[in-house]
């Protein structure tokens, strides 16, 4: 491989890692927006904290617990190759990953990737999650449930080898966060207020929806990162299919769910329109390079139409996810992971079978580790701020400072 090719492909890779980095701004603009000022400072301070440790942990071992190289007579469900990320001889060389980037690049866009699970949960447990309880959960997640997921596929494990498709982690990624998400809401309960006695969902207005949209928009352009990175070089035909098929799904991703909730509440709702945008990047991110056009158009169809319907039933459920996370990263997530068997390149009884298999496997060990993390947190140190503290700011009691202390704005 000539070096120019080579450095083009590792700059292309870089530039990936950055957006996806940006991302992280998204999550937590969205996040903030789309809940009361008076948390404001807690929800940034979990996002904060959810990078700097992701990276830190990452680094530590969940690098080489996600890449650990499994042997050839392996199961192909479990290996470490050692603490650090020392590089090998050939690691910055067009040796290394078919010449695509470098060690240190595949380290630091894979890293970026590990951080957003917990991300995920973030915003489902606003406003009423312990910060200590969080930050505990966050460093095990990100450090071990994560990256054991991801090696099963992206790592060469046991559902790689039986032809599970995951192309940049609807279900490695989203459905891992989401699956957490919906355990950790379960456990937690609803916020005071959320709902009435007879069970009726109450909405609890974000406090800054200009935010929110800033958050959404910014999440669209990381995704180019995330997904036109999932290439893996800057090969031209498949990364501009990629990023085609990803703004296409958002984009009818959106247009799909305020239609849809248009019909069903009989009014414009912009979070509705907001959560189908992500919930269209969600669902063509398993397939992104295996789809065309008007699959990827379907798709995102789809999704927002789940969006609409996944928010309601999270309510009927009588679960509080303030930021629509289970809808967005999970539901969304399995389907698009499914939809790989039924659209585009691979579709097939066959691939929708091992595309259902792998999502049914990953849900329960994601299940059952969380509860285990969580149920253990809520017994020990408890998950829940007490009542005073919910009512009265996040902000105020662990934090000792209000976002806007300038504009009187600060709730009880």
């Amino acid at each position: 491989m000539e070096a120019g090719l080579f450095t083009a492909n590792n700059v292309w890779m870089m530039i990936c890692t950055g957006l996806v980095f940006f991302m992280h701004l998204g999550f937590s603009l969205l996040e903030i927006g789309l809940t009361r000022e008076k948390n404001t400072i807690n929800i940034l301070f979990k996002n904060v904290f959810i990078i700097c440790v992701g990276l830190l942990v990452y680094y530590i071992g969940g690098f080489n617990l996600m890449y650990p190289g499994f042997a050839e007579d392996s199961s192909g469900i479990f290996s470490f190759a050692g603490f650090g990320i020392a590089p090998p001889e050939n690691g910055m060389t067009p040796e290394y990953a078919d010449g695509g980037y470098t060690w240190w690049t595949d380290f630091l866009f894979q890293g970026m990737f590990a951080a957003t699970a917990a991300t995920i949960v973030s915003g489902a447990v606003a406003e009423r999650i312990k910060l200590g309880a969080f930050m505990i959960f966050t460093v095990i997640y990100v450090g071990l449930v994560y990256p054991i997921v991801g090696s099963w596929k992206w790592g060469g494990g046991f559902l790689d080898a039986m032809g599970f498709y995951d192309f940049a982690g609807s279900t490695l990624v989203h459905s891992v966060g989401g699956w957490a998400a919906l355990i950790a809401i379960y456990l937690l309960g609803a916020r005071i207020g959320k709902f009435d006695a007879d069970g009726k969902a109450n909405a609890i207005p974000g406090h800054n929806i200009p935010f929110a949209v800033a958050g959404v928009l910014i999440l669209w352009l990381g995704w180019f990162g995330f997904n036109g990175g999932s290439v893996l070089s800057a090969d031209p035909a498949l990364t501009s299919l990629t990023l085609v098929t990803t703004s296409l799904a958002a984009a009818a991703g959106g247009v799909s769910a305020f239609v849809v909730s248009t019909v069903m509440y009989k009014n414009y709702d912009l979070t509705m329109f907001l959560n189908g945008i992500l919930g269209g990047l969600v669902g063509i991110t398993a397939g992104a390079d295996q789809m065309g056009p008007n699959d990827a158009i379907i798709i995102g169809v789809i999704a927002g139409a789940i969006i609409v319907f996944g928010v309601a039933l999270v309510d009927k459920l009588k679960l509080d996810d303030p930021v629509g996370a289970v809808a967005v990263h999970l539901i969304c997530g399995i389907w698009g992971t499914l939809a790989v068997g039924i659209f585009g390149a691979m579709a097939s009884i066959e691939q929708f079978l091992t595309q259902l298999t792998g999502v049914g496997i990953v849900g329960a060990f994601c299940c059952i580790s969380a509860f285990i993390i969580l149920f253990i947190l809520k017994i020990t140190i408890g998950l829940r701020v007490s009542e005073r503290e919910e009512l009265e700011g996040l902000d105020e009691h662990e934090h000792g400072m209000s976002a806007y202390p300038d504009f009187g704005l600060n709730e009880h």
